[in-house]
């Protein structure tokens, strides 16, 4: 992963939504093993996704959601707290 070439693109929003996703990794997640970083020009999210399944993000320095997709539909789930997604991928 060429974290240097995504975090040069990042405006000044974009890095505070960075450090928030990375403190929430930290705080919640650092047990789980990292799948891509990246920073989603469509969206303006900046993310860390999880082999586990959750992927933490945050756009324009705005609070961290925590994501889950269900792969057979597409759908994605958006939660307010680390837990809370965790417990979706149990169900």
């Amino acid at each position: 992963m060429e974290t240097a070439n995504f975090l040069n693109k990042l405006g000044t929003s974009d890095f505070e939504s960075w450090i928030l996703v990375n403190k929430a990794f930290q705080d919640y997640a650092k047990r789980e093993d990292i799948m891509e970083c990246g920073f989603n020009t469509n969206s303006g999210y900046v993310y860390i996704a999880l082999e586990n399944g959750i992927t933490i993000a945050s756009c324009f320095g705005q609070e961290v959601d925590y994501i889950v997709c269900d792969w057979e539909t597409g759908e994605e789930f958006f939660y307010e707290t680390y837990e809370e997604a965790e417990n979706y991928e149990r169900n």
